[in-house]
């Protein structure tokens, strides 16, 4: 498996495109905007797109989703359904946060915990990892020891819990049941800023004890 994150969106949301070296299928996860940025990766690298998958509703992850899913006409996968609300009122957070107006839109289908999502030869586990929003997920490839975990870590940091649905005590549940069981190796690829490793989040994050 490879993936390149590219920061898109005045937010510099880390927009993930993941792809099976051997087929070349790539599915771009949290795609918050720069669509012609993303695009030009994915024709650099000869990729086929196939999905997109999102981690949750928040407008600076999911921003771009319908108009690259009009270019490539994708599937959107993803996030799960306790995340409908964030969907739906998309327009006001075009408004919220200085955005141009974005319209409300509906995946294709929802995630739930459990589920796994292919791509080429490459398989994902999707992990439900709700706080800071109710329908975060995380996706794993375990056997690349690879986790792309939207926002609920960051090197040193966690997701925001005050918005609305977002709960402290679910995310840190969530972190420790869902994350710290990973192997230490198991690198972070967050939706904000630098990578880090399960292992170094476990022993030195300040914000979960």
């Amino acid at each position: 498996m490879k993936y390149q994150s590219i920061p898109v969106t005045p937010f510099q949301q880390n927009c993930s495109i993941v792809w099976c070296e051997k087929t070349k299928q790539c599915a771009i996860i949290d795609p918050g905007g720069d669509i012609d940025k993303l695009s030009a990766v994915i024709e650099k690298e000869g990729l086929t797109p196939v999905a997109i998958w999102l981690t949750h509703g928040h407008l600076d992850h999911v921003g771009g989703t319908v108009a690259l899913a009009e270019r490539y006409e994708l599937p959107i996968i993803g996030p799960h359904e306790g995340d409908a609300f964030w969907l739906d009122g998309l327009p006001q957070q075009s408004e919220m946060f200085g955005f141009p107006h974005h319209d409300a839109f509906r995946p294709t289908r929802w995630l739930k915990a459990g589920e796994t999502l292919t791509l080429g030869e490459e398989s994902f586990e999707v992990r439900f990892t709700p706080g800071h929003t109710p329908g975060h997920v995380v996706l794993f490839n375990e056997s690349a020891h690879i986790v792309f975990v939207g926002d609920v870590l960051f090197s040193g940091s966690i997701g925001r819990t005050d918005f609305p649905g977002g709960n402290h005590q679910h995310l840190m549940d969530a972190i420790k049941t869902q994350l710290w069981p990973m192997p230490d190796d198991t690198v972070v690829v967050s939706g904000h800023g630098p990578n880090t490793t399960i292992g170094h989040e476990r022993k030195t994050n300040p914000n979960v004890r």
